[in-house]
């Protein structure tokens, strides 16, 4: 165990776990060396929760935040892919436990369209316990655990452009705290800079963020900058993901840095999708309490359904969240040829065959 880290932890509590009016926020610098040392495995778990929680009570910084981000990014594997624009899916990690996970299946449409895609999580991790990636790409029966240098080579591979990558193969430490995290029970910063870690990284990476509250894009739009991608694009979305609601007006903004370039309402009406239901609901009597393996399986099948060109709500998910990241990207100039574009390649059934 490090003294030095030892001594540094201790000073950042008594300062930030001084109760609602006297607690004091820590530097970069020192929210960065805290957070290493935890990763590390340099603190113990009671000090590590509460560093954790007594950040979270007293609201982190925006400085914290990236000190926070900066040091997972020291710790994880990254690698760099040689292609001129890569999307970086940023779904929650704890999963969904309501709806059906659409953007599972993005990656390939969007690969298809010329825009490699990679899309990261784990297996499960509080607050929710949800249906996750991992578990979607378990069920397509694609290896889960494979290392960054095999994830650039598939998306540098032009017959698949595409790849899941998981937390435990490029940030170890992270993953390491998971336990931790299920016995803290709330959301802490680390649900907040997780997506953003970002472990492979095109000559233009762009990351898709889904959010709940008003008040983060500025915010995550302020950490993707950090993380050193170049552009973002927030989508208010189903269960904090990507893929907004079927069935009425959303919000989207589009930065260059932490610039904002657009704000767009989405009207899935004006692309042709007439739908009642915001989301595809997991089927009666399923449950992520219960039904993990059961309710991945069922993904799977609506969404190579999708990919085969029939139409229904899962297709209509893709081609809306298509349409928001073509012309966020510019590949297209506006969303309804995006919309156009992502329905031509779910027609032609070219998206499954990347699978």
């Amino acid at each position: 165990m490090s003294t030095k880290s030892q001594a540094l932890m201790k000073s950042i509590i008594q300062r930030v776990a001084t109760g609602p009016d006297l607690s004091k926020d820590i530097d970069f610098e020192e929210a960065k060396a805290g957070m290493q040392a935890i990763l590390r495995g340099e603190i113990d778990d009671v000090q590590s929760a509460i560093f954790l929680i007594a950040l979270r009570m007293k609201r982190e910084s925006q400085e914290e935040n990236e000190g926070i981000l900066a040091a997972i990014l020291a710790e994880s594997d990254k690698q760099s892919v040689n292609v001129p624009d890569l999307v970086d899916l940023g779904d929650p990690y704890s999963g969904y436990n309501r709806s059906v996970p659409i953007s599972s299946f993005l990656p390939p449409v969007l690969a298809e369209l010329g825009l490699p895609t990679v899309i990261h999580s784990l297996d499960a991790v509080s607050p929710k316990f949800g249906l996750t990636h991992r578990h979607i790409n378990q069920a397509l029966g694609l290896e889960v655990d494979h290392s960054t240098t095999q994830a650039k080579a598939r998306l540098e591979d032009s017959a698949i452009g595409w790849s899941y990558i998981d937390q435990a193969s490029y940030c170890k430490g992270l993953h390491n705290m998971v336990s931790l995290r299920d016995r803290v029970i709330k959301r802490t910063v680390v649900n907040t800079v997780e997506t953003l870690i970002g472990p492979l990284r095109g000559n233009n990476t762009h990351s898709i963020l889904g959010y709940v509250h008003k008040p983060y894009p500025p915010i995550y739009a302020d950490l993707v900058k950090a993380s050193g991608m170049e552009t973002a694009l927030l989508v208010r979305g189903v269960e904090g993901g990507v893929i907004p609601s079927l069935r009425q007006k959303g919000l989207m903004i589009s930065y260059a840095g932490k610039v904002e370039k657009n704000r767009v309402d989405i009207e899935p009406a004006l692309l042709g999708i007439k739908q009642t239901m915001r989301a595809i609901a997991f089927p009666e009597g399923l449950s992520v309490e219960n039904d993990i393996p059961a309710l991945a399986e069922y993904t799977v099948k609506l969404g190579k359904a999708a990919l085969s060109g029939e139409q229904g709500m899962f297709y209509d998910g893709l081609v809306l969240a298509g349409s928001l990241i073509l012309w966020h990207t510019k590949k297209a100039d506006s969303l309804a040829i995006g919309a156009e574009m992502t329905r031509a390649v779910l027609d032609s059934g070219k998206a499954l065959k990347r699978l």
